[in-house]
């Protein structure tokens, strides 16, 4: 993460000695106003229903997705909310295939494993529960 010493070029010891005053251009003030805190993001999204995932291409999974559920005219979508304040859209497939992101952008690779449905689109990865129903017999297409 870059800080606004780095961001402005300055050690520690020049931050020290780094007065803004009525006298600086404008330009030079405008760095100090983009720099925020050394916070960091939330441990987990808040609101709605906590899934695990793994963002950025990290390999552990944990649960501090949160999944916001929103009926539209055309279907189901879930908002997954990261705990850095992005988000992903999910279409949820009327045909049972699982879901795929609403913006097309990545293509959304899933994989079914008991009752949960692993979805992974770019380098986040995603752990849905899921209810598989079984196949009635009646209506099974011969």
């Amino acid at each position: 993460m870059r800080t606004c010493r780095s961001a402005l070029g300055l050690s520690a010891k020049g931050m020290r000695r780094f007065h803004v005053s009525r006298s600086l251009p404008l330009w030079m003030v405008l760095p100090l106003a983009a720099c925020s805190g050394a916070q960091e993001p939330p441990a987990a999204a808040q609101g709605g229903e906590t899934i695990a995932c793994a963002l950025a291409g990290s390999d552990a999974m944990k649960p501090v997705c949160a999944v916001e559920r929103d009926k539209t005219g055309t279907g189901l979508v879930l908002v997954v909310h990261h705990p850095d304040g992005g988000f992903r859209r999910f279409d949820v497939e009327t045909d049972g295939s699982g879901l795929k992101p609403s913006d097309g952008a990545d293509r959304a690779v899933t994989r079914l494993e008991g009752d949960q449905l692993e979805v992974r689109v770019g380098t986040d990865r995603y752990l849905f529960p899921v209810t598989v129903k079984a196949l009635n017999p009646r209506n099974a297409k011969s």
